[in-house]
């Protein structure tokens, strides 16, 4: 069995640069062994931070330098149909055989592109890598928490998935064995082969894997890594960290004061650390002020990381001219609806919090903000808990905020149908009753599984409601770039399941059960019309994007944006977040560097979306927390022109 290593962390932490370290790392200290590197995060950066081309390929590269490293970015659709290709039939036979539906019903359902694609097609892809008996060593790169913790509950869920796929399959003994008559095996082989493969990916997730767990010294992060790991741990079996990386550390006594708070909040985060995971070793990332780019530059990076030593690094500062401000005022919020996009931990939620506080108390209209993404910290900006019902915040009532438990909307739904199923599946005709007995109990197992992808769904529902209760302004903080695609993808994707449900039902129009869905599908449909047509209209929605004017952040944001203006969703503005000022950085050399990279992103920025109104966020020494934070935060602002 191979080593294998996950990295995992809130968005922004730098997870791909500290796995891609150690990846190269392994791979130049073992040069006669294969070590993979993969990114399971649908809006992958590896390639930006190897400087190579992968985006393109299916299958592992291999890299140029020392030792035989490989570098993955997995391509989840073509995967995830493969893999489709590969047991559709089996899967058709054995629900053709135990449900109402036929192989002809659900066929165009599994055509369809089907959420938690990105969760589904890491484990495959992981799977692969593991049986190809090619690597000594694998290095995952994960998506943010909320979809990674998604990631290793995986295999439980494909496990409710086959005990439902084994019930369907058992139909014909059920009826044999109270009517007579011969009994088919469906599926035993294929359902056989498949508990073995997640039971072995199960093993292998929690017994051999180690999780390195990437953090940074800022409070949101660290609060987020000891939920998330707490979540993990609670895993059956347990998830346990190995190890931790407090990166972007400042540490010594410098003489620049914001490298000084820096390096207080770095032996902050340290004891707070080794206090939450006693026993766990921690190591320190440096932060040099500069991107880490290139096979290079990341091999230095794991030698500082790993072994303690000084961190020396060969990265020149670009030349760029001044960036070019006017004083500017936070927008007030003019649309109904206000999604807040962008790549993990460039300040979504406290840019959402500072647009809802600013429209608040300019305009004083009802605000409610709700954040749909897995890992929420609305409570940390609000310095309350908050949970899945809206409640005020700030003590203003017409303030309100709310955070997504998308695993409490699906059982509160499950239960709701269940009652429907009971109902429709007690009937005492002759010759009926074991069908709708049986129906009722294959739908029961079904309804055990929280499928992958469940956020995305329901949030698209929660949004709905907060349009139909007449909310005058909803600003959504929305989850880390490759998930906040999939969300606004999926109106479309659930106009043609419903499209396609519809027809299927239409079919089976004489039972009870058929109908009623028939109905609740139809309506669903309706609305998800509705939202489309929201989504798309600049006058009721619009989008705002956050970056940090670093490279990895720019290019992942650029794709972004394009990917929206595909979806043809309208992008009012731009938030650069954290930019530092001169009179702010003074002599010192590491934040003038960064300021030099800063100013270079800026720009190019600047050149290629003209069209945006693109505003600059003075960076904050201290997280934004409560009324006094934001009002801080929301009384500067900048514009490039």
């Amino acid at each position: 069995m191979p080593e294998l290593a996950f990295f995992v962390g809130k968005g922004g932490v730098g997870k791909t640069t500290v796995s891609a370290a150690y990846a190269v790392r392994r791979a130049v200290e073992n040069p006669s062994q294969r070590v993979l590197l993969m990114s399971t995060d649908p809006a992958h950066s590896l390639a930006d931070i190897l400087e190579v081309r992968l985006d393109e390929e299916a299958k592992p590269v291999r890299l140029r330098g020392r030792g035989k490293l490989y570098a993955w970015q997995v391509n989840r659709e073509k995967l995830f149909r493969d893999f489709l290709d590969r047991y559709k039939e089996e899967i058709l036979a054995i629900i053709d055989a135990g449900a109402i539906f036929s192989r002809e019903d659900i066929a165009p359902l599994l055509d369809s592109t089907l959420p938690g694609m990105a969760e589904v097609s890491a484990l495959l892809a992981l799977h692969d890598a593991l049986i190809s008996r090619k690597y000594a060593r694998i290095v995952v790169d994960t998506a943010p928490f909320g979809h990674t913790l998604r990631l290793f509950q995986l295999p439980e869920h494909f496990l409710r998935f086959l005990n439902f796929l084994e019930l369907a399959a058992s139909r014909d003994r059920v009826l044999a064995a109270h009517f007579g008559g011969p009994s088919r095996r469906v599926g035993d082989e294929f359902l056989s082969d498949w508990r073995q493969m997640f039971e072995g990916i199960q093993e292998v997730l929690t017994e051999n894997a180690k999780v390195f767990l990437v953090t940074t010294s800022e409070k949101f992060s660290l609060n987020e890594s000891v939920r998330s790991s707490a979540r993990l741990a609670s895993f059956s079996p347990p998830v346990r960290i190995a190890a931790v990386v407090l990166n972007r550390a400042v540490t010594g006594s410098p003489r620049c004061r914001m490298c000084q708070e820096k390096a207080q909040a770095t032996r902050a985060a340290r004891s707070f650390l080794e206090k939450q995971f006693r026993g766990v070793h921690i190591y320190l990332g440096k932060d040099p002020g500069s991107p880490i780019l290139g096979v290079g530059n990341l091999r230095l990076f794991a030698e500082h990381v790993f072994s303690g030593g000084p961190l020396k690094l060969d990265i020149p500062a670009p030349k760029s001219p001044q960036v070019r401000l006017k004083s500017a005022r936070w927008p007030v919020l003019e649309t109904p609806l206000s999604l807040v996009v962008g790549k993990g931990g460039v300040g979504k939620t406290t840019v959402s919090a500072g647009l809802g506080f600013n429209t608040r108390s300019k305009v004083k209209a009802p605000v409610e903000i709700c954040s749909v993404d897995p890992a929420p910290s609305l409570d940390d900006v609000f310095q309350k808990e908050i949970g899945d019902r809206a409640e005020p915040v700030l003590g203003d009532r017409e303030f309100r905020a709310s955070e997504m438990d998308s695993e409490a909307l699906f059982k509160q739904w499950v239960t709701e149908i269940r009652s429907s199923i009971e109902e429709a599946t007690t009937a005492e005709i002759s010759g009926v009753h074991i069908d709708l007995s049986f129906e009722r109990q294959l739908l029961s197992e079904l309804l055990e599984i929280v499928p992958p992808g469940v956020d995305e769904v329901l949030a698209i529902f929660r949004i709905l409601g907060f349009l139909s209760r007449g909310s005058k302004r909803v600003v959504i903080d929305m989850a880390p770039t490759g998930h906040a695609l999939e969300l606004l993808r999926m109106p479309e994707r659930i106009l043609g399941w419903t499209r396609t449900l519809l027809k299927t039902l239409a079919a089976h129009r004489t039972l009870a059960l058929a109908r009623d869905a028939g109905v609740k599908v139809a309506e669903v449909g309706q609305q998800v019309r509705q939202l489309a047509g929201v989504l798309k209209n600049p006058r009721r929605a619009c989008t705002h994007t956050v970056m940090l004017a670093e490279p990895l952040p720019d290019r992942e944001t650029e794709r972004l944006i394009k990917d929206l203006g595909k979806l043809h969703l309208p992008t009012k503005s731009m938030f650069i977040n954290r930019i530092l000022f001169a009179e702010d950085v003074g002599k010192c050399r590491r934040c003038r560097r960064a300021m030099k990279w800063q100013q270079a992103t800026v720009n190019t920025f600047k050149r290629r979306f003209p069209q945006l109104d693109i505003y600059v966020v003075r960076n904050f020494p201290k997280e934004i927390t409560g009324r006094a934070g934001l009002r801080a935060f929301t009384g500067e602002l900048w514009q490039v022109t």
